[in-house]
């Protein structure tokens, strides 16, 4: 009896009637005599005037918070954005500099109409990058602002000389110039940042860009446009016909995940949701490849070259506030599911780092897609803070390109790959490689071509693609050591489980 049922084992596994493990196959090139590197400031980040973000988040009590400095210098965070967002076209800068008890109290009429009372302002910020050991992108004001009041700005912190700015500067304490790099022009300018038409942003970018000086021992200026929302490609296409190349380093573009399409008002609790919404939000976040594909190929044609960036300054799934909380302040939690997302939209920013040389997830602490979440003393690491730790291996590696052919993912009639990668090799001559199942409830095994003496890794997943920390609670979301795979000649073969992040380190 034993042998038949044997038997009958093997004949229906042969006919296909039982179904044997999922399975994806990785092709790479190997050769990375021509792979760009992958920028570290792909892997940055974003801080606004906006809720909890800067007062009660990175700044409490009048001091920086030791903690969030600490766990932001672990995973190496390259640059920090701000003032905003659309706080930065009604923010003045001279508002924020000088003895914090003489500094004018203004209303965030961005964000709920609360009171800004300035005491976070430029030195603030420029001391937490310190901190950090990060760089500053700062956000100029187009929209109420001026040329001028952006030209002062920039000479404030970047002119080495005597003047009546740079003496102001060492008058508030710092004698040598700050030496800041990234500016942006504006924020949005098709929406708060001023509801404009994108010509007359063009005309205004050149005009503010020509007033933007480059001063002796400052380092290189990059500046960066105002770009588009989402799926606006006429407004990349008008920006790249009327500014020339030499004018701009980057091009920005926004683009938030929202459950249920969007965009707004944001639908869907950030904890209580079904696979149904997780597929959603998941098949949403993936179509940021093709939005960037189609943006690409517009910027192709009027530089082929590729000297001005894709800058992708607001990224990250958007949902409903937590309940009780102010709606102007979007303070959500952070699920499995948003670490799943950032990890496979950090793969497709890795994989089109040609284009790609800059992005910032929104936001860092307590607003949207956070890494960090606080209340009172206490802080909490989302799932998203443990995936840019696994990736962090990736900053100014070699990219490895390659191709996956994955199984799907399906749900509802709709399906999307299940499985995304990303891979590079570090100075040390490590491979890197990033893998990420998207299937809720299936693991994948994946085919690695490498040669391999010995491998390490870790993983990333939980019980339910809904499992969050949450404050006074245990860790359900964290990083463990990973081990399911098999080392054999030429190859790695992986055991994906179910709504994981896999981060491999390959030796040679």
């Amino acid at each position: 009896m034993f042998l038949k049922i044997k038997f009958l084992f093997v004949i229906l596994c042969l006919s296909g009637l039982v179904s044997a493990q999922e399975q994806a196959v990785i092709k790479l090139r190997v050769d990375q005599a021509n792979s760009p590197v992958i920028n570290r400031h792909i892997y940055g980040q974003f801080a606004e005037h906006l809720g909890r973000s800067v007062y009660d988040g990175f700044y409490r009590n009048g001091k920086t918070r030791n903690d969030i400095v600490e766990a932001l210098k672990k995973i190496k965070v390259p640059n920090l954005r701000w003032p905003g967002g659309c706080f930065a076209d009604q923010y003045h800068w001279r508002d924020g500099i000088g003895v914090k008890a003489s500094r004018p109290g203004r209303i965030n009429t961005t964000w709920g109409m609360v009171a800004e009372d300035n005491s976070f302002g430029t030195h603030e910020f420029l001391e937490l990058c310190r901190l950090l050991g990060t760089e500053p992108y700062i956000a100029g004001n187009v929209g109420t602002g001026t040329p001028q009041e952006m030209s002062d700005w920039l000479e404030y912190l970047n002119f080495s000389g005597k003047s009546a700015l740079s003496d102001l500067r060492r008058s508030n304490g710092q004698a040598s110039p700050f030496g800041v790099s990234f500016w942006g022009v504006g924020n949005e300018s098709w929406g708060c940042g001023g509801n404009m038409m994108p010509e007359h942003y063009a005309n205004l970018y050149r005009q503010y860009a020509s007033f933007c000086q480059q001063y002796p021992s400052a380092p290189k200026l990059k500046l960066v446009a105002g770009g588009a929302n989402a799926e606006d490609y006429n407004w990349t296409e008008v920006l790249m016909k009327n500014i020339p190349a030499n004018m701009m380093w980057g091009l920005s573009l926004h683009y938030y995940t929202f459950v249920k399409g969007g965009p707004w008002p944001p639908s869907g609790s950030a904890t209580q949701f079904g696979e149904d919404e997780y597929f959603s939000a998941i098949k949403n976040a993936l179509k940021i490849d093709e939005v960037i594909a189609k943006h690409s190929a517009l910027m192709d044609r009027y530089d082929p070259q590729k000297k001005v960036a894709l800058v992708v300054d607001e990224w990250g799934i958007w949902t409903e506030v937590e309940p009780g909380t102010n709606k102007s302040f979007m303070y959500q939690q952070n699920s499995l599911r948003d670490a799943l997302i950032a990890a496979s939209t950090l793969n497709i920013f890795n994989n089109r780092t040609d284009r790609i040389k800059m992005a910032n997830l929104a936001q860092t602490v307590n607003v949207i897609h956070s890494l960090i979440l606080t209340k009172g003393d206490e802080m909490v690491l989302t799932p998203t803070y443990h995936v840019f730790d696994l990736m962090k291996v990736h900053q100014d590696a070699r990219l490895l390109p390659l191709s996956v052919s994955s199984p799907v993912y399906s749900f509802g009639g709709k399906s999307i790959p299940a499985v995304n990668v990303s891979a590079s090799v570090d100075s040390a001559g490590v491979t890197n490689l990033t893998l990420v199942n998207l299937d809720a409830n299936k693991s994948v095994s994946v085919n690695v071509p490498l040669k391999a003496k010995t491998v390490s890794g870790q993983v990333l997943t939980a019980d339910k693609v809904n499992s969050f920390n949450d404050f006074g609670n245990a860790v359900l979301v964290g990083l463990r050591n990973f081990s399911d795979f098999e080392i054999s000649d030429g190859s790695v073969a992986v055991n994906l489980p179910a709504k994981s992040v896999v981060q491999l380190a390959v030796n040679k």
